[in-house]
């Protein structure tokens, strides 16, 4: 068990995440980041459903906006109008303590100790090492599900480029990439690998994943063929329970901030000498990029199952 903090635009796999990791992990607190929805919406979402869940961790409000771009639409068509498939009541409001600071001061109290896990747009992150470099080298790890590499195929989801997430806020992605920070990365190129079906879900007996994945498997099955999703965020926690069933590499990264491949990630993938590198001076950071998809959706059921 670790000790993180859960950086989430709460969507409905975000959900799925949230649910394994309080099942797993010493949750300090969840920072809430615009992307699946609006910030504040992800706020009056994490509320609600760690009520339902019965985790009790503070819920912090994070970023609005990207760092440098315009805003842009949230992924209602995915996760519907407030981002859990429209089928709950949420009561509550979307006040909430600064999430950045929480971060920041949390991983000074707890040097080396504090895991963070950013399953949305990276601006909190971004925001935070920008305000107080020296938690850099405080923080143990960095776990984040975004990017696509192209591996066996697995290119973007939002272009055939870039990833949902890292699209968002390509700035703040690369200046996360471009720092000191240890970064294990979970791509598309993994997510895309485990998918479980309706019926696996349903086979949960936890009412509320059922609920609020409706949506998100009908829009599925007319867009794929397929009632069913990948975990996506959810391999976050399972690299934290199982990395072992992960194939990694590793490497520096950076993000396209300009230009038709906005978003892209891309690693080094030759020591060979050239003019200009423009990974100069960047770490290399854990790329994962296969999965044994069979033994980490049992582990995924498992966990669910308890």
């Amino acid at each position: 068990m670790k000790k993180i903090i859960f950086d989430t635009d709460i969507g409905v796999d975000d959900a799925f995440a949230l649910a394994c990791a309080a099942r797993t992990q010493q949750i300090l607190g969840i920072t809430t980041v615009f992307g699946n929805v609006a910030v504040g919406q992800a706020v009056k979402n994490a509320r609600l459903f760690s009520q339902l869940i019965g985790c009790n961790a503070p819920v912090f409000r994070g970023c609005s906006r990207p760092l440098a771009l315009s805003p842009s639409a949230s992924a209602t068509t995915v996760h519907g109008g407030d981002g859990l498939g429209d089928v709950l009541d949420n009561p509550f409001d979307e006040e909430a303590g600064n999430a950045v600071s929480f971060i920041i001061d949390t991983v000074r109290a707890l040097p080396h100790e504090v895991t963070l896990v950013a399953i949305g747009p990276l601006t909190n992150i971004a925001a935070a090492i920008n305000l107080a470099p020296d938690i850099i080298p405080l923080v143990k790890e960095l776990v984040m599900m975004g990017g696509a590499f192209g591996t066996n195929g697995h290119a973007g989801n939002v272009t055939p480029h870039s990833e949902f997430n890292i699209w968002k806020d390509p700035h703040a992605a690369d200046q996360v990439f471009s720092s000191a920070l240890p970064v294990t990365v979970l791509p598309l190129d993994v997510t895309h690998e485990v998918l479980i079906t309706g019926d696996e879900i349903r086979a949960l007996n936890v009412p509320v994943l059922e609920q609020i994945s409706r949506g998100y498997l009908q829009y599925s099955l007319a867009r794929e063929g397929f009632e069913g999703m990948a975990l996506h965020d959810t391999l976050t926690i399972l690299w934290l329970t199982h990395p072992e069933l992960f194939v990694t590499v590793r490497a520096p990264v950076r993000v396209v901030t300009e230009g038709i491949t906005l978003g892209q990630t891309l690693h080094k993938v030759s020591p060979l000498a050239s003019r200009f590198d423009p990974y100069a001076g960047c770490r290399a950071q854990t790329l994962c990029l296969g999965v044994e998809a069979e033994k980490v959706k049992a582990a995924f059921l498992a966990i669910l199952q308890r």
